[in-house]
């Protein structure tokens, strides 16, 4: 406990610089003080961005495919004898290509993401034998997972276009590999993307900035909140129901808190949590908060083996939320204690990182630190949290039933 305190004390006083050099490519150095480092390149080329449903999702099956200096194969094996690490991670505004490794090898690494973003050959067969494959699984993988399926049906009712994209293709997506090269000569663009690197200097970064494409980059228009209700009948996952709410501009410190208030994990393993939310050994409950630049969505998802503990968890998870729009100046203060440490522990990992300080990169932020954000969390007042909360209920609520739904309750079963 007292480690990881530390850490979250040394990672918050900590600044990220941010640097814009004259192609307008913006930088970012974090010193990470570990023995591996890494770089990722960070661009808007999330499913709220793509050109054509699905295309996002192509090309991040695509990365680490065949390109002008060598093949997926050569790319795998180069990596392996360095002892490094390539991945992909998209998310619904971004995606991100990351290289791990050991100090000193930043020069092959380098060169390997600067080849991905500036000569991937986008071949028809490399397509067809290797990334719709992966693309078919992932989301065959998605489709056994009613958690994850959930998740993406509220998107996609919350904010319907953008944000509420899919970041999986459809089965019989329309996508060639045609498609996925154009898609991918706005996505790498200099104005679209951010290089970021954990333990290495800026100057060492810059050199990706030659490889960027200078063309225009993906542009999409600004969220707005809908919500709405769906049912999707399956057989053999566990009963389940999601319950949210969005918003739409940036998203506040406030609801950072009202997630953290309502999470049901314990600060102690096999202790009693304080949550308001019904949990028992046949039924799960766990908070959804997921902010992006100009929207959140906040939600519960439920699920256990049966319809009828899937409906009582439902109607303790409606009273929780309603119970958060006037909360005890202790549990308040809890709440932000709370998100203060999920937000510092979340920065311990190079991913959390990426995730803190990209998109603030990526909108050109002369600076950035965690600091700025943990005292934001600080700020917040018992008025402002209620004012908050009380806005986000009385929206139209997102609601999903997967399962038996015969059985299913709906959302005015609830009480919504």
């Amino acid at each position: 406990m007292l480690s990881t305190t530390r850490a979250s004390v040394r990672i918050a006083r900590r600044s990220f610089a941010t640097v814009v050099d004259n192609a307008g490519l913006k930088v970012a150095s974090i010193e990470s003080n570990q023995p591996t480092v890494s770089v990722t390149v960070l661009a808007k080329a999330g499913p709220r961005y793509q050109s054509k449903p699905g295309v996002a999702h192509a090309l991040k099956n695509f990365a680490f495919k065949g390109t002008g200096e060598r093949s997926a194969l050569g790319t795998i094996r180069e990596s392996e004898l360095y002892g490094g690490v390539l991945s992909t991670t998209l998310t619904r505004e971004h995606l991100a290509l990351t290289a791990e490794f050991l100090r000193g090898d930043e020069q092959f690494f380098i060169d390997v993401l600067s080849s991905v973003i500036s000569s991937t050959n986008y071949t028809r067969h490399e397509y067809e034998e290797l990334v719709l494959p992966a693309m078919e699984s992932d989301i065959s993988a998605l489709l056994a997972d009613p958690a994850s399926h959930a998740v993406e049906l509220a998107h996609a009712l919350a904010f319907r276009s953008g944000l509420g994209a899919s970041l999986f293709a459809g089965p019989h997506s329309p996508v060639t590999a045609h498609d996925v090269q154009q898609f991918a000569s706005s996505a790498f663009a200099k104005d679209n993307i951010a290089i970021l690197g954990t333990g290495l200097s800026e100057s060492s970064l810059k050199s990706l900035a030659t490889s960027a494409s200078s063309a225009s980059g993906l542009t999409t228009s600004v969220s707005s909140y809908f919500g709405g209700e769906t049912r999707v009948e399956s057989h053999g996952g566990l009963q389940t129901i999601f319950i949210g709410f969005g918003s739409a501009g940036a998203p506040s410190s406030e609801l950072a808190a009202l997630a953290a208030y309502l999470d049901p994990n314990p600060s102690v393993k096999w202790a009693r949590s304080e949550s308001p939310l019904l949990q028992s050994g046949k039924t799960s409950a766990r908070v959804v908060y997921l902010p992006y630049s100009d929207a959140a969505l906040v939600g519960l998802l439920i699920q256990g083996s049966s319809t009828e503990q899937v409906t009582t968890a439902g109607k303790a998870a409606i009273t929780a939320l309603k119970g958060s729009t006037a909360l005890k100046a202790d549990d308040l203060k809890s709440a932000i204690a709370k998100a203060k440490f999920r937000l510092a522990n979340t920065a311990d990992t190079r991913e959390g990182l990426i995730n803190i300080v990209g998109s603030n990169v990526l909108s050109g932020s002369s600076g950035v630190s965690l600091e700025s954000s943990l005292s934001s969390l600080d700020k917040i007042t018992a008025t402002a949290f209620n004012k908050a909360a009380t806005t986000l209920i009385k929206g139209k609520p997102t609601f999903v039933a997967i399962g038996d739904t015969t059985k299913l309750p709906f959302a005015d079963e609830l009480g919504l």
